[in-house]
């Protein structure tokens, strides 16, 4: 199954509810809360800055940018018109937010339109993410700073021990979910080569274990799409979800996705 954030506009409208559900029980994650907000510190975007988010989803990073002191405006873009009718009713009422359908390959803003350009978990699911990184380097201010945040998806992990069978499901999910499950390891290479100068990261780490959400959802998403593709059979299906939930109700699962941030600037 292709990475249906990758192919956002031709995926079944129920399965983008899905995603679109997803995407703000992560945003409601206070663990998640806090690596963006560690990174957007560091960013300092100037005062008054106009910030571009490429691939904004249902909008809850761009929402939160936009509450930042400082920050006068953001536009926020997702090539999903269904994805930018959610984004545009949650963050309806909010002053300085815009949202429109856009290609971060192809951007629909003019050069130096920009204080700050943004990609939270978005470009391990674009296919040639040099070509949006090398975009947002041309919309960008000179000065302007991007942000680039996301998951080093080859360690996500729910495993609790060797051969746990739980982490299947894992697997199953960063396969049919990430198209490029190692671009974290490129980006600080890709952003030099689109002209990017003073680039820096941060490691960070995100843990579930206690009252675990997300990567509960993870690892019984994992089991049905093990069960839709028939490598298992729904009772199988049926018995790992209920293997994770056990371990979550007695204080026992655990997951774990190492994510990294970068800052840099267009000089």
């Amino acid at each position: 199954m292709p990475d249906p954030y990758a192919n956002i506009v031709e995926t079944d409208p129920a399965i983008v509810a899905t995603i679109a559900e997803r995407l703000e029980v992560r945003a409601a994650d206070p663990n998640q809360q806090e690596m963006l907000g560690q990174y957007l510190g560091r960013a300092a975007f100037v005062t008054g800055a106009h910030v571009l988010e490429v691939g904004c989803g249902t909008g809850a990073v761009a929402r939160t940018i936009a509450a930042r002191p400082g920050v006068s405006a953001v536009t926020a873009i997702d090539p999903s018109p269904v994805l930018i009718e959610d984004a545009i009713s949650r963050g309806a009422g909010l002053p300085g937010l815009t949202f429109r359908v856009g290609d971060g390959r192809s951007l629909p803003f003019d050069a130096e339109s920009f204080d700050g350009v943004v990609f939270h978990t978005t470009l391990c699911h674009i296919a040639n993410p040099e070509h949006a990184v090398r975009e947002a380097f041309r919309v960008l201010r000179p000065a302007g700073k991007i942000a680039v945040f996301d998951g080093d998806y080859a360690t996500a992990t729910v495993a609790a021990a060797e051969f746990d069978p739980l982490q299947a499901c894992s697997s199953a999910v960063t396969s049919n979910n990430v198209l490029d499950r190692w671009l974290v390891r490129r980006i600080r290479r890709l952003l030099a080569e689109a002209g990017f100068t003073d680039v820096r990261s941060q490691s960070h780490g995100y843990f579930d274990n206690e009252d675990p959400t997300y990567m509960l959802g993870h690892a019984e998403r994992g089991a049905e799409l093990l069960e839709e593709t028939g490598v298992i059979g729904h009772d199988l299906a049926v018995a790992l979800k209920e293997e994770a939930r056990r371990r979550a109700r007695e204080g026992t699962f655990f997951g774990h996705i190492a994510y990294a941030s970068f800052i840099a600037g267009k000089a």
